[in-house]
């Protein structure tokens, strides 16, 4: 094998670069581990050890934990427990926002055509309106609608349409990156690890995954509430220091009264180093400086001093000692601002707490509100400022509200110290710009706070009064810094909601015993296989194979780890599909070089030439699969992607270890002689399909009967029965349920169809007799805030006969294993992605073959064999999902299906048609009947091995794999017999029909010529 050096070297690195990358896990593991033993079962305890050690560096001297915890291979929803949501932004209202809300009927109506239209159509919203407004109103200029004030430097009445249109496009797509920044910010509150936010293709929409969540009614309060820009005025440090002197003391008094021993989670060195920037409040008096010395004073008898111990002080002073005043450098000097001090994100709860408690309360201005900044001050995100609002209006309400914004742009400013500086231009409509006027009056020299969302995103200083509504808010920032800040102020401009469209929520419960399913289902897969190499082609070379496999694991976990990939049900599952496909190819070559040996070569040739005549048909086959991998990959959400990213890394990391690796393996024992006479067979194998001789394409009519058939009654059952559409197809809700004994379907369907009166509900067993999926399209388009608790309670009412004495709380805790929500609109897109999906994938293998063989004959057999084989799953499911104890639904994870066998299909039928093409060049005038029927008897042991290999592996899965993906491999398995079908005598007798019809219109021309 030439390179040797090469793949040596590379493998090397690879195994390094794949160990350093898993050495994060196994990191994070150990910590893991003894976060839980400290916790004993209490999860907030866990999870406070945890964050407790997340800036200690942990790994290499240079890691963090939470660094290291970014890095590691992370669980995915199904298997950690969580929520999946998908987030639409309502893209109407943000255009009628930029329209100023004109009531226009013509324009109305676009609108919701335009809506309508986006579910079928793969053009931007923006297009579609424009279209649309044009049908209604041919004559109209879009100019005329969005020439508003706050558009008025963009769109003028003489701007063409094509100029409207890109001003549109552009704003619509800021509103998409307000709300995706808004929604960003608000993940990283709510304390999810390794969340997951990403947009998606169709526009107005933003996928959101939180492993670990448990409150799922809090995070759709919290992911659907509009953005909430405010401005508002602010108090200096210095006008409130006494008071919050007072207060630290009112604390700590009414704690000792109620006995309530508070202990301050403080590091004592930290509060030894800053203890003298706390006050005593015992006389507090109204002068900053008097305040100050007292301060000085209290700093004697500090901890520091050894006078005071950390617990004592906190005692004595439970506010300062969790806050820390904002002082200068000389600790003497409160320093006049917003900014009362800064905290512990670990004691910002804490701290927030005791500035509401009532006795607090009463000793502070009745007018301030207090507020975190949104940004860590320091790069370890440990420490947080506190800012002091001012309330001057008498409802509550801020001084200003976002909404007076109408655009924001971060720009370079100037050069300072090295590196540019940026600021952010502010531009606010009529009625903002005249309240933003008294506002910056009222406030020279002093700080007007951003809110978004009760966090403090900036406090600028008001240098001077500010009219005409154009602002340039300066500070230190960064480009990103500034984009940032630019983004919260445009939050606040457009009138547009966010719905939830789809909706996954799975409990933890489910999620670890879809882990114990995929390991169990993992390992007895990868044993099974072992054996089965063994046992077809002798110890040696079946464990030489087996230890490629074991090298691809490692490669494929590696390679996902560097990636940052989460690991999925489905990407277990990729996983062990692609040791399936991974021993095609070491089956390949022991076939060719079992021929070769027959032949009469000497062991070390025969070896050579197996690998380099199997060499083709395996890369085609790995090639054609991964076409299939990236169209599931570009068309797929959620779990698909992650079947099909595995299935591509497993597949390219199978082909260097079954083509490359495991030759250097047999060159090294070559060399050393310590193999002589392997034959790659054992008595199993050793006359197993041994020269047949089958007249394939004598019988290709029946070969076309057999499937047709099955094909014609999957049409009158699909014009009868139908199949069995899941919610991604059609909208709805699903809730898998379990019980604390056996339930039968139709009792507990019955009990909930009156509560579900106007939609439909169905009901069916999964995994065990106590558990099962009740789906309804009950009110599905309603987006209230209220409908999802709605319909909990109607379940539990409806199921009360069979919860025993459970609370409403109690079922929806422990009672609802997973939930699923897909509005009609998601619903719509997803069944147009996947019909795409396979016809694209079809059409794809077919252009592959033809590009790689030359001839239209095969691209057209592969094409319709394809076909024929996809419609005979289709056929199957319709045929069989009211039959089977099992759920056959057909969603996503069919057509992931469904495009895993048209990528599995084309490997067998590839390394038939390569060996057509191989015979035909070495006898080009050999009859080409004979050459297929050669072909196909030739390949017929590689076939058989390979199929059933696979077979084995996914009939693993399939009983073993867990209820939520029986449907996904139960598909594979029809494809896995069918798709081998499909070769023999679908394929590969219509390649023959059409070059034999090709080959008698070119002898009959040449008849013709030679009579002429």
């Amino acid at each position: 094998m030439q390179n040797k050096g090469f793949v040596r070297v590379f493998s090397i690195l690879l195994a390094l670069v794949c160990l350093y990358y898993l050495s994060f896990s196994f990191v994070t593991r150990k910590y893991y581990k003894e976060a839980a033993e400290y916790a004993n079962g209490d999860p907030a305890k866990e999870s406070f050890y945890l964050d407790s050690l997340a800036n200690k560096k942990v790994w290499f001297g240079a890691y963090t934990l939470k660094q290291c915890r970014e890095m590691e291979v992370t669980l995915g929803l199904d298997l950690k427990g969580g929520m999946n949501v998908v987030l639409e932004l309502n893209v109407p209202d943000v255009v009628r926002s930029l329209a100023d809300n004109n009531p226009d009927a013509n324009f109305n109506k676009a609108l919701d055509a335009a809506y309508a239209r986006q579910a079928t159509s793969q053009k931007n919203y923006i297009d579609l309106f424009a279209e649309e407004y044009k049908k209604l109103d041919p004559g109209a200029h879009l100019a005329a609608l969005f020439s508003t004030f706050e558009l008025k430097d963009k769109i003028t009445p003489q701007s063409s349409d094509a100029q409207v249109i890109a001003v549109l496009k552009e704003e619509l797509q800021s509103a998409i990156d307000n709300s995706f920044n808004v929604l960003r910010t608000r993940i990283d509150r709510f304390g999810v690890v390794s969340p997951n936010i990403q947009r998606l293709e169709t526009a107005g929409r933003i996928l959101v995954e939180l492993p670990g969540v448990k409150e799922p009614a809090r995070v759709r309060k919290l992911l659907q509430g509009s953005a909430n820009l405010e401005f508002w005025e602010t108090y200096n440090l210095t006008e409130i220091g006494q008071q919050l002197t007072a207060a630290d003391h009112a604390l700590a008094e009414a704690l000792k009264s109620t006995k309530s021993s508070s202990t301050a989670t403080t590091d004592t060195t930290a509060t030894a180093a800053k203890s003298d920037l706390t006050a005593k409040a015992d006389s507090a008096t109204s002068e900053t400086d008097s305040l100050m010395a007292q301060i000085n004073a209290e700093s004697q008898q500090s901890p520091a001093a050894g006078q005071m111990t950390a617990e004592e002080y906190a005692k004595e002073h439970p506010l300062f000692a969790l806050l820390q005043l904002n002082v200068d450098r000389t600790g003497r000097y409160l320093v006049p601002g917003p900014v009362v001090g800064y905290a512990k994100k670990t004691d910002m709860d804490k701290i927030t707490e005791y500035l509401n408690r009532p006795e607090v309360k009463a000793v502070l201005p009745n007018n301030v509100l207090f507020r975190w900044s949104v940004k860590a001050m320091d790069d370890n995100d440990q420490f947080y400022q506190l800012f002091a609002l001012k309330v001057t209006n008498r409802d509550g309400t801020p001084a200003l509200s976002g909404d007076v914004v109408t655009n924001a742009v971060a720009d370079f400013a100037q050069q300072q110290i090295g590196r540019p500086q940026y600021q952010v231009s502010m531009t606010m409509n009529a009625e903002g710009a005249r309240e933003w006027a008294r506002l910056t009056k009222e406030n020279i020299k002093r700080s007007i706070a951003i809110v978004l969302d009760g966090m403090v995103y900036s406090a600028p200083t008001v240098q001077s009064e500010i009219t005409g509504g154009q602002s340039q808010i300066t500070g230190n920032f960064t480009q990103d810094e500034g984009k940032d800040l630019a983004n919260v102020l445009k939050s606040g401009k457009m009138a547009a909601s966010v719905n939830i469209v789809q909706e996954d929520i799975v409990g933890p419960s489910l999620g670890q015993e879809a882990i114990n399913a995929g390991i169990i289902s993992f390992a007895l897969a990868l044993i099974l296989l072992m054996v089965y190499m063994c046992a077809m082609y002798g110890l040696l070379p079946g464990m030489i194979a087996n230890g490629a496999l074991v090298i691809n694991i490692f490669f494929t976990m590696g390679i996902l780890a560097s990636f940052q990939a989460v690991l999925t049900l489905p990407g277990i599952a990729g996983m062990v599909l692609t040791l399936g496909m991974a021993v095609d190819a070491n089956v390949l070559i022991y076939e060719r070089s079992k021929e070769e040996l027959r032949a009469g070569k000497p062991l070390a040739r025969a070896i050579a030439d197996g690998y380099s005549n199997a060499f083709s048909a395996i890369f085609d086959s790995n090639l054609t699969t991964i076409i299939t991998g990236v169209v599931l990959f570009v068309f797929g959400t959620g779990p698909i992607r992650g079947f099909a990213t595995t299935l591509i890394i497993g597949l390219i990391s199978s082909f260097l270890t079954s083509v490359f690796i495991t030759r250097l393996v047999y060159e090294a024992l070559l060399a050393k002689e310590k193999i002589k006479h392997l034959t790659f067979t054992t008595s199993i194998s050793k006359n197993f399909l041994n020269d047949p001789k089958i007249n394939f394409l004598g019988k290709r009519k029946v070969g076309y009967i057999i499937p047709l058939a099955i094909i014609l009654l999957g049409c009158v059952s699909m014009a009868t029965i139908g199949l069995n559409n899941g919610i991604d197809f059609t909208g709805g809700r699903n809730y898998v349920i379990r019980f604390d004994k056996d339930v039968r379907t139709d009792e507990v369907r019955a009990a909930l169809e009156p509560q579900f009166k106007g939609g439909s509900v169905s009901v069916i067993t999964i995994g065990s007799q106590n558990q099962v999926r009740v789906s309804t399209n009950y009110k599905i388009t309603d987006n209230s805030a209220g409908i999802d608790d709605e319909i909990i309670g109607k379940l539990y009412t409806g199921l009360k006969p069979f919860l025993g004495n459970a609370t409403q709380e109690q079922f929806a805790s422990d009672n609802i294993q997973s939930s699923q929500k897909v509005g009609p609109s998601m619903a719509d897109d997803i069944k147009n992605s996947a019909v795409l999906a396979v016809l694209f994938a079809m059409v794809c293998m077919a252009l592959y073959i033809l590009v790689r063989f030359r001839d239209v004959a095969f691209s057209v057999g592969v094409f319709i064999s394809v076909a024929v084989t996809t419609l005979c799953i289709i056929a199957f499911y319709t045929l069989l999902w009211k039959i089977m104890p099992f759920s056959m639904e057909v969603d996503q994870t069919f057509i992931a299906a469904i495009l895993t066998v048209i990528g599995y299909s084309i490997n067998d039928t590839v390394v038939v048609f390569d060996r057509i093409r191989e015979t035909i060049k070495l006898y080009p005038k050999r009859d080409r009947y004979e050459v297929i029927n050669d072909a196909l008897n030739s390949t017929l042991s590689r076939t058989f091995s390979t199929s059933l290999s696979t077979f084995i592996v996914v009939f693993v899965i399939f009983l073993l794999g867990g209820s939520t993906i029986q449907s996904f491999t139960f598909a594979i398995l029809l494809g896995v017999i069918v798709g081998t079908y499909s070769t023999l005598f679908v394929a590969t007798p219509i390649a023959y029909e059409i070059q034999h019809r090709k080959s008698l219109k070119a002898a009959g021309a040449t008849a013709a010529t030679a009579t002429a």
